[in-house]
């Protein structure tokens, strides 16, 4: 870790100015996953205890373009932070002006401000120079914890970062030294596991972890389009027609790395109760079906691969995971990630869905780590410089 962190500066009697990532789900008013805002607790907590004279939190929630949408503010958090503090949150309706600087002079000692929503202002997602300014007026500290926006240049990022002493919260100092340490220095055989819909979002990925690992397991709506690179019929699967001589040079250049799956589980329509059958790897699917699971024999051959491997890293489920009849796939693998866990393997399962299927699961307490994000862990695999972590103090 070669930027600064929260255990670098002092922060008694000063205003900590906090990103977090509260970009959480919601349904009626009413917060459905709250994993975001128990990641950002060890940092909130640590802050506390150093005696600050305010811990000032601003994050985004959805994408409301600028504009003040009431189903996207973030009032809902603030509540449910305080159940977990237990203490009081004040709550603002916004982000910047005067109205925030007198709701931070009225904290108590120590007291917790969060901010309303960020990207109700057109020139967070701009990275507006002035709006960074205005915002870092809160803090004399920034304190980055939001990973899940490390790939973005925002103003409440990479600005803020621009006009006051900027280190990496306890939460993204973990991400960073879990994803990067696994590229960099991985503990050998080093097997890597991809699915999720798309090859093409994945391109980049795929290319730079197949010069780094053992084995590259494919799984997901991805294989699809590398069966279909093969020649065979996959009737209605998802399949990027787009990307088969993308498919093609990666199956040609990448060797015995990469595994497709054995076997699928396919069904005779897009839903939980559809008629499903498993194919094997050679047989063309019957018109008007489609793949939405890798098959048991699969999970058995990746299972087998798995044994032994000292660094995994996973992102991407292996089928249509929010249908039960097709998740059994995905939760076969999480189950061997967990017992590669137990036996010394460092377990680490990328964000968004691959995430989201553990937890489901009930398994992502057996990982060594679940990231935050989704699509900063993506870019952090292909190996770029994320804006968000570049911007922060060197040490």
């Amino acid at each position: 870790m070669k930027k600064m962190t929260v255990r670098d500066v002092d922060l008694a009697g000063k205003r900590a100015l906090v990103r977090v990532d509260f970009n959480v789900p919601l349904a009626d008013g009413e917060i459905t996953d709250d994993t975001r805002i128990v990641a950002a607790l060890p940092t909130i907590s640590y802050i506390l205890n150093q005696g600050p004279k305010a811990i000032v939190l601003m994050s985004h929630l959805g994408r409301p373009k600028g504009k003040r949408i009431a189903e996207m503010s973030l009032a809902p958090v603030a509540r449910s932070l305080a159940e977990f503090l237990d203490m009081d949150v004040a709550f603002v309706d916004d982000c910047i002006g005067s109205k925030i600087t007198e709701a931070i002079a009225a904290l108590p000692a120590g007291g917790v401000i969060l901010l309303e929503n960020t990207r109700f202002h057109r020139g967070e997602t701009d990275n507006d120079v002035a709006f960074a300014e205005q915002l870092s007026r809160h803090g004399d500290v920034f304190v980055n914890d939001a990973f899940g926006t490390a790939h973005r240049a925002h103003a409440s990022n990479v600005g803020v970062a621009a006009q006051l002493k900027a280190v990496a919260g306890l939460l993204l100092e973990k991400e960073i030294d879990y994803l990067a340490t696994a590229l960099e220095e991985p503990r050998k055989p080093f097997v890597a596991i991809l699915g999720g819909a798309k090859v093409s979002g994945k391109i980049d990925v795929i290319e730079a972890l197949l010069g780094k690992v053992d084995i590259l397991l494919i799984g997901g709506g991805m294989a699809n389009t590398f069966f279909a690179a093969q020649g065979r019929e996959m009737a209605d699967s998802l399949v990027e027609r787009e990307a088969l001589d993308i498919a093609r040079k990666l199956l040609a250049t990448a060797g015995e790395k990469l595994k497709l799956p054995l076997d699928q589980r396919i069904a005779a329509d897009f839903s939980d109760g559809a008629m499903q059958e498993v194919v094997g790897a050679d047989k063309d699917l019957p018109v008007g079906w489609q793949s939405l699971d890798i098959g048991p024999a699969t999970v058995e051959a990746y299972e087998k691969a798995l044994q032994g491997a000292k660094t995994i890293v996973w992102n991407g489920p292996m089928g249509v995971f929010e249908m039960p009849n097709f998740a059994k796939g995905t939760v076969g693998l999480a189950k061997a990630l967990a017992a590669q866990t137990e036996r010394g393997a460092i377990t680490i399962v990328g964000g968004g869905d691959s995430a989201a299927a553990v937890e489901q699961a009930g398994l992502a307490g057996q990982m060594s780590h679940i990231s935050t994000g989704g699509g900063a862990s993506l870019e952090l695999l292909e190996g770029k410089n994320l804006p968000g972590i570049a911007a922060l103090t060197e040490r």
